[in-house]
């Protein structure tokens, strides 16, 4: 069994693509990091590391960083796939890593033995999948795209998703870079919800799989809450995903979070797979 490293994206998904789909739902943040990578390589601070596991002739395993976030494992078809990859790595210093639960958690058991390392579980999350949409409660307002006059709105309550989902200890996010790209639809497109004109929920489309897109983040300012606005939200603008044809919305939610979990389900997004984070920091 032996580690092969693309130099490219489009190496990686032509040797790994067909792995990775055979799982598309589960490794829809995979695929979803390749298409951003696609659409802007320079915002990132480094060449990503983009490994495929092989055993024989046959693919077993993958995994995808882009400096500085944590790497992101793939789901494994073979239980020494992750200890390939820890082999690969050991020279190096990871932030951390995510992946399906089994396959995240054997990684930090490996990697933390062979650095010697006390590492952290820091979140939970949960894959979900969309394919038949079921309107939720109407909320007063309407969705629209958003623009370049809506910048300072995106960019402070991009952060305020940030500090209320993610917290600090993580690498920092050049939220104008961010939204600057979204305006421009480099990788992702944002959307708002109005209520009689007034910004009050927001919520991102990107991260293209082959046969769907992932949404979020997804952010209402907390005094706005509990009124429909992103349920309303992510429901319009999923369904305008399946209207153009694709399969599949996907989303991730905080397992810590019961009311999203709820909330995105009554929807219609179904629950696929369970994801840990692990702090190396």
């Amino acid at each position: 069994m032996r580690v092969e490293r693309a130099q490219s994206v489009e190496a990686y998904l032509e040797q790994a693509g067909s792995f990775l789909e055979a799982h598309e739902a589960e490794n829809n943040l995979v695929f979803g990091i390749c298409s951003n990578l696609e659409a802007d390589p320079t915002q990132y601070e480094a060449p990503p590391y983009l490994a495929t596991v092989v055993h024989g002739d046959k693919v077993v395993g993958s995994a995808i960083r882009t400096p500085p976030w944590r790497l992101v494992l793939a789901v494994m078809d073979h239980p020494g796939a992750v200890h390939r990859l820890v082999d690969d790595l050991v020279d190096e210093d990871l932030p951390g890593v995510v992946g399906p639960i089994e396959v995240a958690d054997a990684f930090n058991e490996a990697w933390s033995r062979a650095k010697g390392l006390t590492t952290r579980r820091i979140r939970g999350t949960r894959a979900f999948r969309l394919r038949r949409l079921i309107p939720p409660r109407p909320a007063p307002g309407e969705m629209i795209r958003a623009g370049a006059v809506h910048r300072a709105v995106l960019r402070d309550w991009l952060e305020a998703f940030h500090d209320e989902a993610i917290g600090s200890g993580g690498p920092g996010t050049d939220y104008d870079a961010t939204v600057e790209r979204a305006i421009q639809g480099r990788g992702r497109t944002m959307y708002l919800w109005l209520d009689d004109g007034r910004p009050v929920s927001f919520m991102g489309v990107g991260g293209l799989t082959p046969h769907g897109i992932r949404v979020g983040p997804v952010y209402t300012p907390p005094e706005l809450r509990g009124r429909g606005y992103a349920s309303n939200l992510v429901a319009e603008a999923s369904q305008l995903q399946l209207d153009s044809d694709r399969t599949f919305v996907f989303l991730f939610t905080d397992l810590a979070n019961p009311t999203a979990n709820r909330i995105y389900q009554a929807i219609g997004y179904e629950p696929v797979i369970d994801f840990a984070e692990w702090d190396f920091t």
